[in-house]
């Protein structure tokens, strides 16, 4: 993720970079100016080391423990953090799942273990950016990512794994993304907002990843926060906008992609209108002490 919290600022550029850019290069679609400046996959190609044969098992018990202690389901459908009680009771449990984590020598791991490692590492470091500096009405409003224009904490180095500083950001982009080529990931890893996928209440398990990518999927796209339908208008997340090269890279292969896992009643419709018109994201923080509408 990566939208910053001033309006005049999408991606660290000015809103009159951006305007500029749009004069001169034509979007199509549902696409927007933002997308031009979304990450792009930049495969880090180190963490494409992997043992096929190893049958090693990674114990995600303690990160599952502390999901289902405090991640609840609201009235909604959003799972929100109780992170006031997370910050008090269970803010060092976190570290240690963290280190533990990172004290794994990930490489040596098979492709399915190293991805339920990268989700479930990316979700709870993003959990402890969020205790860090709790009270928060955003993850975007944590500004330590380095540089002048900078918003937000993806781009700070947070982790080291195997010797390798490693921000969210590098996670996500430089290795989820690139490596697996999946876009399913897009519903597992969190940013802490009311707009995205749920933070799950299980720990990601490598012996389970696909099943989980595709429940995940089918819970936001039949969520109005993934796709909804007013009329003849289909309006969906923007991370179908930022991210529309992973869905396939056009306005019909993203409704492709949305049908695939639709409810048959929203399949129906999706292939009768068969165009997006509008794009919303909600960037408030899920949280699980906030007013729950």
């Amino acid at each position: 993720m990566f939208l910053g919290k001033d309006p005049s600022l999408v991606f660290g550029v000015s809103r009159r970079l951006l305007l500029s850019f749009a004069l001169i290069i034509p979007l199509s679609g549902f696409t927007s100016v933002e997308n031009l400046f979304a990450p792009s996959a930049d495969l880090w190609p180190r963490w494409e080391r992997h043992d096929p044969n190893s049958t090693a098992k990674i114990d995600f018990s303690d990160w599952d423990g502390l999901l289902k202690r405090f991640v609840q389901v609201s009235s909604d459908g959003v799972n929100r953090v109780d992170y006031a009680a997370f910050r008090s009771g269970g803010k060092g449990a976190l570290a240690k799942v963290i280190a533990d984590l990172t004290a794994l020598p990930i490489s040596r791991y098979t492709r399915d273990e190293q991805l339920a490692y990268w989700i479930n590492l990316y979700n709870a470091v993003t959990v402890q950016v969020i205790l860090a500096h709790y009270p928060v009405e955003s993850i975007r409003d944590i500004d330590i990512s380095p540089g002048l224009f900078s918003d937000g904490p993806w781009d700070k180095e947070l982790v080291s794994v195997e010797g390798e500083a490693l921000s969210l950001n590098d996670i996500e982009h430089r290795i989820l993304r690139p490596i697996w080529n999946d876009p399913r990931l897009h519903y597992a890893v969190n940013c802490a907002s009311i707009g995205c996928p749920n933070l799950a209440r299980d720990a990601y398990d490598g012996a389970e990843v696909g099943n989980r990518l595709d429940s995940a999927a089918k819970d936001y796209i039949n969520d109005p926060r993934g796709v909804s339908v007013a009329g003849s208008k289909v309006t969906v997340s923007k991370i179908y906008d930022w991210f529309q090269e992973d869905f396939g890279g056009s306005t019909h292969s993203v409704l492709a992609h949305l049908k695939r896992y639709a409810a048959p009643a929203l399949a129906e419709r999706l292939d009768a209108i068969g165009d997006i018109e509008d794009t919303r994201y909600d960037w408030s923080l899920n949280d699980g002490t906030s007013p729950q509408g």
